[in-house]
């Protein structure tokens, strides 16, 4: 008999709401520092992943736990993982930005069996659980059906350092105006990117520097909604990879031959 993974669902729901609501009420009192160039955390940050971390293993004691402000290296592989980001889109909390999520997934030998992001301003709440379609606030959603880039909004992501990451996300960016896209958007929240992709609001997403813990749940929901997600040089997905370029399918081609890393090599 397939495990359901509903308790672990169920208990994800649960931390990320909770977990929500501790950031929320702690918006614009929440010390900030900086752990390197542009990469801040907040005391809220360290509360939620301290509440997320202390309910699951209450529930799932030989699980590990792997979270943005607690790395546990070479965890991907293990029986039991759960990948958390206790406060995605830290930069937008700080400065009283409303884009910021919850995301939490739960993962077995590197394969992710069910996912939740929780975006506590909105009260969205996202989840999948794989092979049982993707969901918001308990609704079915689905991808977009654009089928060309002109008629697509694409989002990015930018990592901390201004050196060649920068300079290749701007060039990609570059590319998608120059062939005309609809629009472009950067929220600051890398599973907010995936969700709104999941569910029709972003046509297409890439950045090319990301954590196991910014994209595992959102890679789950993507998949389950009805689009691709690969790593940013346009091979299968993996915990372990480095970045992302998700769709909604139907521009998938022309999305990773237009923002690829590797592109120049891959499609010439």
């Amino acid at each position: 008999m397939t495990k359901d993974y509903l308790r672990e669902l169920q208990s994800a729901k649960e931390a990320a709401k909770q977990a929500g609501s501790l950031i929320k009420s702690m918006k614009g009192s929440a010390g900030v520092s900086e752990k390197a160039m542009n990469n801040l955390v907040t005391e809220a940050d360290l509360s939620s992943e301290k509440l997320i971390g202390e309910m699951l293993l209450d529930r799932f004691p030989d699980s590990i736990l792997y979270g943005e402000e607690d790395e546990k290296r070479g965890a991907i592989d293990s029986d039991s993982l759960w990948l958390i980001d206790p406060l995605d889109g830290t930069n937008n909390y700080a400065h009283g930005i409303p884009v910021y999520c919850v995301s939490i997934a739960y993962a077995q030998k590197g394969d992710v069996k069910c996912a939740v992001v929780y975006d506590p301003e909105r009260e969205e709440l996202f989840s999948a659980v794989k092979g049982g379609g993707a969901f918001l606030n308990d609704k079915r959603i689905g991808v977009s059906k654009r089928s060309t880039l002109q008629e697509s909004i694409i989002t990015a992501g930018f990592y901390y350092e201004r050196g060649e990451l920068m300079e290749r996300t701007l060039e990609a960016i570059g590319k998608l105006f120059r062939l005309d896209v609809r629009g472009f958007r950067r929220t600051g929240s890398a599973a907010i990117d995936l969700c709104w992709v999941s569910c029709g609001r972003f046509d297409g997403y890439f950045e090319y520097m990301l954590s196991p813990w910014d994209f595992a749940a959102g890679s789950l929901i993507v998949s389950e909604a009805g689009g691709i997600i690969q790593d940013r040089n346009a091979n299968p997905f993996s915990l372990l990879q480095t970045g992302a370029i998700a769709s909604n399918g139907f521009i998938h081609e022309q999305l990773i031959k237009t923002v690829a890393f590797d592109s120049d090599k891959r499609f010439n």
